[in-house]
């Protein structure tokens, strides 16, 4: 068999066209997760808020992965994958048109709301296209095909990140977060109104695509492997799979590693913009250029991923893993201790070394779950709480300006993503030292 056969083509049968769509549907969550990441601070400045309170929106935004998970997971098992992907689609559509409505009520809340309803969808969604793309050719290629799936996830993420950067943050009035405080309340109105206008632009739009999206699954004619038992017994299903290590281990590992990740591309804008202050640059175009920064480091997040799928026909993933995770805790040291650019350097190349952790941890802890998988995907997808979680501890060493002494909070709130992708490591480490895995 060639390269794509070996893929995605199973019992003489291909899933080009499903793959494809369900690939397309990676790239649409890589878009809201990283339009989404550096609202933290642009919510900060909308509506004056520290940075704790900014970060809510990852709070809203991950817990609604937590919730919706499990749920998911019966719904799926008790209809498809198919249906799970429409609910997703549908729910992040509903989510993102929301925005519009929460524009003209004007609270914080309201949009917390929003982003609560869209990451429902994407629990959906991630519940159902990453087991979907594991049953869409050999088994023994499953692990390679995710993380070629998983890399069109980024590339929706650097659009996003484009999009934010372009879009949202360089159209915002430049009035400094210090500034703003100085407004009186009606001053502070009309120009929370107007950088509201600004930012619900992208997300109605987005809304309007995953609608097309919608129709066009709906219309296509998707296969229903991991589709033949409808039986739901959660409860047991959940107690059979926690007993196995390798899965128990990849949720916490996964928990960690979502929260590293978006701990890493969040304050990206946090730490340039402290750095290029310094240099002497304003906040808004300190901001945007720290954007541009999140979108090289996503840059090398892709092509990173491309590489490690490519290696992982001669190396064990899980060996992949463990050393990514070493390198990553090499880089975000350098991220803790420098205080100039090349911090931000290192945390630019902290983004290559977690490419290939999401899809490689998902591959290992699902390996022979046969018709489990969908309820062990929904355990992976809850996982995701990391990212709601930890943000808000980062946040609030942040607040604090500076920490034992004289060191910028925003350095040391690193520690956090260090420990992280200690875990992350670690947890490569025993699978590879487990006689009963056997990854290809």
């Amino acid at each position: 068999m060639n390269k794509q056969q070996s893929l995605i083509v199973k019992d003489g049968v291909s899933y080009l066209i499903p793959f494809i769509l369900v690939t397309f549907c990676f790239a649409l969550w890589g878009f809201a997760n990283d339009i989404t990441n550096p609202m933290v601070k642009a919510f900060s400045k909308i509506f004056r808020m520290n940075v704790t309170d900014g970060s809510l929106v990852q709070v809203a935004f991950y817990g609604g992965y937590f919730c919706m998970a499990f749920p998911a997971a019966i719904f799926i098992r008790k209809y498809s994958y198919k249906a799970g992907v429409l609910m997703g689609l549908g729910l992040y559509a509903i989510g993102a048109l929301l925005f519009f409505p929460a524009k003209g009520i004007g609270i914080y809340g309201c949009f917390l709301f929003a982003y609560f309803i869209m990451t429902c969808g994407l629990s959906f969604l991630e519940t159902s296209c990453n087991p979907y793309i594991l049953t869409m050719g050999p088994e023994e290629t499953a692990t390679r095909r995710l993380n070629m799936a998983q890399c069109f996830n980024p590339c929706g993420s650097i659009i996003g990140m484009f999009v934010a950067m372009n879009f949202i943050q360089a159209k915002i009035n430049p009035l400094s977060s210090d500034e703003r405080a100085l407004l009186s309340d009606e001053e502070f109105e009309v120009l929370k109104d107007n950088d509201l206008s600004v930012l619900i632009s992208p997300y109605l739009i987005i809304g309007l695509v995953i609608v097309v999206m919608f129709i066009i699954i709906y219309l296509t004619k998707m296969p229903k492997v991991g589709d033949m038992n409808h039986d739901i017994h959660p409860l047991t299903t959940l107690k059979r799979i926690a007993r196995l290590p390798h899965y128990r281990e990849g949720v916490i590992a996964q928990f960690f590693y979502v929260g590293a990740q978006i701990m890493c591309w969040t304050f990206i804008i946090q730490y340039g913009t402290r750095i290029f202050m310094a240099e002497g640059m304003d906040e808004q175009s300190a901001e945007v250029l720290s954007q541009r920064f999140n979108i090289y480091a996503m840059v090398l997040f892709i092509c990173s991923r491309f590489i490690a799928t490519f290696f992982m026909k001669w190396v064990k993933p899980a060996s992949l893993l463990a050393i990514y995770g070493l390198l990553a805790m090499v880089f975000t040291t350098g991220v803790i201790l420098l205080q100039n650019r090349m911090g931000l350097y290192c945390l630019v190349c902290v983004s290559g070394c977690m490419s290939l952790m999401f899809p490689t941890i998902y591959g290992i802890a699902l390996k022979g779950l046969g018709d489990d998988a969908k309820f062990g995907a929904a355990g992976l997808i809850m996982a995701i709480l990391g990212g709601s979680v930890l943000p808000p501890l980062q946040a609030m060493i942040i607040d604090q300006r500076t920490v034992f002494g004289n060191i910028p909070a925003t350095n040391a709130s690193f520690i956090l993503p260090l420990f992280c992708f200690l875990v992350v490591s670690l947890y490569g480490y025993r699978i590879l030292r487990r006689k009963d895995i056997t990854m290809q």
